[in-house]
């Protein structure tokens, strides 16, 4: 017969998880959780929350890891939810979570993710192989299709296209907040069948470095930011040894066979053609609008901590005017929260409007900057290739990839948004390679395998 665990054992238990995922946590702060845990009581779930996190925490970044795992520990509530009526209507709770987004009402938001998944997720017809699914869940529900109905419905329609990009960015955070709460709900179904304790070792945490750029909120952004030098170490190390690597060259075929004619034919000393690689230049093409500020800026700041691995590094912003932004970069090095600030006040990178186009902005690169391009050059362009229907100008795109030594392009979207809506990202795609980017992961991986040595 099984028992409920106490408190006492949840706490245990929550600190056990926590040491699991790489949460260091002594006797000292196990003992100042109890403490908050008797002087909170259980009332307030979210005080609580914020009581042993402050107990047992060391940073804002460990927050990503605490709170999923809180939530198996000290559940919203326990079995399904209750709802009226004996149905399940999709289109009926898409409507009410529509209403729920636009209000950004958080209450109605968890209570809707709960009966999401309920109606949803579930799969699976005997007790060893049932359960509920997320992934299942929003799939289903597809809560992202909303973006359109909900920005109606909250009031935004907006006084000018810029505005209605910073609405859109918003409702986009709510929806991804939604899914944050499915997921949790999909874990917490889950672990009341097969064992808290299995499911909170085995979830996957959405640390910082994996959450998407597109959706990161500014705590995740900031954490992102704090990360960027030990982070640029690593990959200078590796770039390094991928240099020495190529230092030593290639076997020269003809000079090993004729060295080998003094030990009758057998090539025992292999002769290197030698490489005498010089550091190349380096330029990055940077989408600075909307939500894809949060993924240029942290790009700018990580090359900007590499600039040693290179002969020159120069870096450009646009909205829908581009400007070479290279020098603002190096100030905003010791202030990297402010490098979007300092940008948009100091760049001209917006014209008579506020909306992406990229097409202009190549074209005005072209125009201006064709110089900085030359054969030992690599260009990155950063950004989600949503140009708002204008001329994406792809001429002016295949110029600066024939003049450059390599051309790139890392979106923060993931593939399968690329060319709806207003994407041109296939377009652009037949032109020069392109890469989904949506962390800093990704990143991380991407930079250490195309930066030229």
């Amino acid at each position: 017969m099984s028992t409920v665990p106490t408190v006492a054992d949840r706490v245990t238990d929550l600190v056990r998880a926590l040491r699991t995922h790489g949460v260091r946590i002594g006797t000292g702060e196990s003992v100042d959780a109890a403490r908050a845990v008797a002087e909170l009581g259980l009332d307030n779930r979210e005080h609580l929350r914020e009581g042993l996190a402050s107990a047992l925490l060391h940073d804002q970044g460990q927050r990503a890891v605490f709170d999923p795992v809180f939530e198996l520990y000290f559940p919203r509530g326990i079995g399904a939810p209750g709802r009226p009526g004996d149905g399940f209507d999709r289109d009926e709770l898409r409507e009410r979570l529509a209403e729920a987004l636009a209000a950004n009402d958080r209450a109605a938001l968890a209570g809707l993710a709960a009966e999401a998944v309920d109606g949803l997720g579930g799969y699976g017809s005997t007790p060893g192989s049932d359960g509920y699914s997320a992934h299942q869940t929003l799939d289903r529900l597809r809560p992202q299709t909303l973006l359109a109905r909900v920005m109606a419905g909250s009031g935004s329609a907006a006084s000018g296209a810029f505005t209605d990009r910073i609405a859109a960015d918003e409702v986009r955070a709510r929806i991804e907040d939604f899914r944050e709460l499915v997921r949790a709900e999909a874990r917490r179904r889950v672990a009341e069948r097969r064992g808290t304790d299995e499911i909170a070792r085995r979830m996957a945490v959405r640390t910082a470095d994996r959450a998407d750029f597109l959706y990161a909120g500014k705590a995740q952004l900031a954490e992102l930011r704090r990360a960027v030098h030990p982070l640029a170490r690593k990959l200078a190390t590796r770039l390094a040894a991928r240099r020495r690597r190529a230092a030593r060259g290639h076997i020269d075929l003809r000079r090993t066979l004729r060295g080998s004619l003094s030990t009758g034919g057998v090539p025992m000393r292999p002769v290197l053609r030698r490489r005498r690689p010089a550091r190349p230049e380096l330029v990055l093409l940077c989408d600075v609008s909307g939500s894809v500020a949060g993924f240029a800026n942290f790009t700018m700041l990580l090359v900007q901590a590499l600039h040693d691995q290179f002969s020159k590094v120069r870096v450009f912003a646009f909205v829908n005017r581009i400007d070479e932004v290279t020098g603002l970069l190096e100030h905003g090095t010791a202030d990297p929260d402010g490098l979007g600030a300092r940008i948009t006040a100091e760049a001209a990178i917006t014209g008579w409007h506020g909306s992406s186009d990229y097409g202009t902005a190549l074209g005005e690169f072209v125009e201006r900057y064709e110089a900085a391009v030359g054969p030992r050059t690599t260009v990155f362009v950063l950004g989600d290739a949503r140009n708002n229907q204008q001329n994406p100008n792809v001429p002016s795109l295949r110029r600066i990839a024939r003049t450059a030594r390599r051309t790139y392009w890392l979106n923060p979207e993931p593939t399968s948004l690329w060319d709806t809506g207003d994407s041109a990202a296939g377009v652009y795609g037949d032109v020069v390679p392109m890469y989904e980017c949506r962390n800093a992961r990704q990143l991380s991986a991407l930079v250490g395998r195309l930066l030229p040595v």
